[in-house]
């Protein structure tokens, strides 16, 4: 098997991080995998937000996240204490900008497995982003004008680990 389709088969969402930080290289490599990914007519319109773990701006995605689901307080947070978070948007007039982020994620997310880090790709905050808080949000994570949320992602070394997903490729392919 080559190392690409071993990265895929490897890859598992992480829902435990410890406290270490990711080094310089490391969140470059990870940017840089985001970067090189495809967008539709090469417009390059993805923009990439990070946001160290302890920034206050998560946890205000958090209260609104569950304030939105009518949740106490859930055991961990949405990016499960990662220490760092990429908050990817596009641009909102533009019709393939949440195709080309879901290509940017994998990417990332790809990239992080390849280097032994943990990922977690992240569309619980999509309503507490958008919703009535939207501009402050996008004031507060500095989003380029007229740019939106798409997905994130978060980062950081493993504490716990998961099985990659099972799957039964008899029902979920259809040949023509």
């Amino acid at each position: 098997m080559n190392k690409v389709t071993e990265t895929i088969r490897e890859r598992s969402s992480t829902r435990g991080y410890t406290p270490e930080p990711l080094t310089e290289e490391e969140l470059d490599t990870l940017l840089q995998a985001g970067l090189q990914a495809p967008t539709a007519a090469n417009r390059q319109e993805i923009h990439f937000t990070v946001v160290p773990g302890e920034h206050p701006v998560l946890q205000e995605l958090e209260d609104e996240k569950n304030r939105l689901r009518d949740i106490a307080s859930p055991p961990h947070n949405f990016y499960y204490e990662a220490p760092v978070v990429v908050i990817i948007s596009a641009d909102s007039t533009f019709k393939w900008g949440t195709l080309d982020a879901g290509i940017a994620v994998e990417n990332m997310a790809l990239a992080a497995e390849s280097l032994g880090l943990g990922n977690l790709i992240i569309g619980c905050i999509l309503d507490a982003i958008s919703g009535e808080k939207k501009a402050y949000f996008s004031e507060a994570l500095k989003l380029p004008p007229s740019y939106e949320y798409k997905i994130a992602i978060a980062f950081g070394h493993r504490a716990v680990t998961k099985e990659p997903h099972t799957y039964d490729a008899g029902t979920q392919i259809t040949r023509l």
